[in-house]
């Protein structure tokens, strides 16, 4: 009894090494998928799907992968991860968190009269393309889904700081998109890194930093919490 009561205290002030569950609630299962974003700090155990077990105790699987594209010529994108829709593999997955597009819009237009490569990805009104197909598809399968937009730059000598009229584009595709079914979730990022802050961002000026992986895990965890009251939720501010 007292150890149980001790138990309890610790986990009402954050302080337990991981999240619990309801008694005689199974753990959520999360798939992973997409690309750098959520990719990032993966092999240091920092990333984006870190965070998402540690806060919700969900039994997390993650084949996000950099360098990953909706559209690849390539057979052996497909088998080797580069290409997001093929990252996916049907499964009990209460859960599907994904990102992808940028490298499309990036590497495969330059950001530069992209409209043809986006509408591919997402039409204008969110119903069409490769994006809506597969949401759908993992709609059907029984999951819900949590879609991550792209970090915008700081603002300072970043390789992509001409792509953000895209990435704007993009994110109001994306929520027109999350708007037609309650069981869609889009989290843009474009409010999360101040103008002129270098901490949000790798050196390289456009991946995200340990920081900021720790940021998304943190925004994606809570739509996770408040869809689904069992899971207990760490203090956020105990992991700053």
């Amino acid at each position: 009894m007292i150890r149980h009561m001790i138990a309890t205290i610790l986990l009402a002030l954050g302080l337990t090494g991981s999240p619990a569950l309801a008694q005689g609630q199974e753990a959520p299962r999360i798939l992973v998928m997409g690309d750098s974003l959520l990719a990032m700090h993966k092999l240091t155990g920092r990333a984006v799907s870190a965070t998402l077990r540690r806060m919700t105790g969900a039994r997390v699987t993650d084949r996000a992968m950099g360098g990953a594209r909706y559209f690849y010529r390539l057979p052996i994108s497909g088998a080797i991860g580069l290409n997001i829709r093929k990252q996916y593999q049907p499964g009990n997955w209460d859960w599907v968190v994904l990102s992808g597009g940028g490298n499309d819009l990036w590497l495969g237009c330059g950001c530069n009269r992209c409209e043809r490569r986006m509408n591919r990805m997402v039409s204008r009104d969110g119903r069409r393309g490769v994006i809506p197909g597969l949401l759908s598809r993992l709609r059907h399968d029984g999951a819900r889904v949590i879609y991550v937009g792209y970090l915008r730059t700081p603002g300072v000598n970043s390789p992509i700081e001409h792509c953000a009229d895209e990435g704007d584009e993009f994110d109001r595709r994306m929520a027109r998109l999350a708007a037609l079914d309650r069981g869609l979730h889009f989290v843009p990022l474009a409010d999360m890194v101040p103008h002129g802050d270098l901490s949000y961002h790798a050196i390289d000026r456009i991946h995200p930093s340990v920081k900021a992986s720790r940021e998304i895990g943190a925004r994606v965890a809570q739509i996770i919490a408040a869809e689904a009251p069992q899971v207990v939720s760490r203090n956020r501010a105990s992991m700053e």
